[in-house]
């Protein structure tokens, strides 16, 4: 690795050298870039990532100077990759210059593929807000393009993470408006009850039971075989607990389905909310009966 390191500083030397003295038809840039790729990957060899990271930036520069948008977004995505090793929001400053660049010279599919790259750092780094907000901007992009199966992605973790900060009607309508998208195509209409199952659960969490009612019947309507699966049953059944305030009932039609279908994180979030407001409906409301 000592060697690596030393064959890097030695290009980069070699490279810095290129680009402070003077050349004929700007060739030095491309003299530089080239040494510049072999200092990056000697340096990746040797594990040294944010020394990697600063050759790219470098390169980045000389692909610019040499007009090629495309060469020099794309030494930022090396540096972005570098940098995701030891400094996250360095990556995220790297990728954002490359989808500019991306963005200016057409390629939108790859500027949509690093705003989820970004989301992705945002999602490990448990920054909820910043995640939904990349996530949004690459189901944009992907829609545009035509990629609608990697956009619907996308649009669920937006879904997913507006649940988790309780913005309800946000994720319902991704949830809704993914199902009826997915309907019409043989390879997705198999994902529909699950998404409708989550809307179902943000449905729980946000409305009163007629709300709840009226989705069901909404999304019966829109997949005649949702009727017929669990899902609906166990949507069905909590609005009817939910309807008779009856925490212990809730409880056992929850644990019921995890018997059959594993209920993830997710989830069990949704439903301990759920829960936890109807055990003070309980308490508002207890039965002198």
């Amino acid at each position: 690795m000592a060697d690596s390191e030393a064959k890097g500083a030695e290009f980069e030397k070699k490279a810095d050298k290129k680009l402070s003295g003077w050349a004929v038809f700007g060739s030095k840039y491309d003299d530089a870039a080239e040494l510049l790729e072999k200092a990056a990957n000697s340096y990746k060899l040797a594990k040294s990532w944010d020394k990697a990271a600063n050759a790219y930036i470098k390169l980045a520069n000389c692909q610019l100077k040499l007009e090629s948008k495309h060469e020099a977004a794309s030494a930022y995505v090396d540096a972005a990759n570098c940098y995701k090793k030891s400094q996250p929001q360095e990556a995220v400053r790297m990728l954002n210059l490359a989808i500019g660049m991306f963005e200016d010279i057409g390629r939108l599919s790859m500027a949509a593929k690093h705003y989820k790259d970004i989301a992705d750092i945002y999602e490990k780094e448990e920054n909820v807000e910043k995640a939904m907000e990349y996530y949004d901007k690459a189901a944009e992009l992907y829609s545009g393009e035509g990629t609608d199966s990697t956009a619907n992605q996308c649009k669920i973790k937006v879904a997913q993470f507006a649940a988790q900060l309780e913005q309800y009607d946000k994720a319902i309508e991704i949830y809704e408006d993914v199902a009826k998208q997915s309907l019409n195509n043989n390879l997705l209409k198999y994902s529909v009850k699950g998404y409708l199952l989550n809307a179902g659960l943000c449905q729980i969490c946000a409305k009163d039971v007629v709300g709840i009612n009226n989705a069901l019947e909404k999304y019966q309507e829109l997949d005649p075989t949702f009727s017929s699966t669990r899902e609906c049953k166990l949507l069905t059944d909590l609005a009817g607990a939910i309807d008779e305030v009856d925490v212990v009932k809730f409880t056992d039609i929850v644990r019921e389905y995890d018997n059959m279908s594993r209920i993830d994180q997710w989830k069990t979030t949704l439903l301990l909310r759920a829960k936890n407001v109807l055990k003070l409906k309980e308490i508002e409301e207890p039965d002198f009966l």
